[in-house]
């Protein structure tokens, strides 16, 4: 299955934005990078899902974007805000059940 283009503005600028970091971690072409989801999500913070130790984050539900992307196989999950943050999430926690429309 061939998952459909995103459709919301600023989404497609977002994976892309994952695809290079994915990339260039992997070092490989970004090319070699297949999308498997994007999902409109609501974090339970402001760490998207990607808290990091000794950080504080704003408790606030914070709208986003769950991407994950395929190379060699395996998936790599990307959480991403509404505008232009885009993280890599090595153990994520899950959004806010309910918010995504497929998950």
């Amino acid at each position: 299955m061939t998952p459909s283009p995103p459709t919301a503005p600023g989404l497609q600028g977002l994976i892309e934005l994952a695809k290079q970091d994915l990339a260039q971690r992997l070092s490989i072409a970004t090319d070699q990078i297949k999308l498997v989801e994007a999902t409109e999500v609501e974090w339970s913070d402001s760490s998207l899902g990607c808290p990091q130790p000794e950080i504080a984050y704003l408790q606030v539900v914070t709208p986003g974007y769950l991407i994950l992307l395929d190379a060699g196989n395996k998936e790599y999950e990307y959480h991403a805000s509404r505008d232009t943050y885009v993280i890599y999430c090595e153990n994520p926690s899950p959004p806010i059940p309910g918010t995504s429309e497929d998950r």
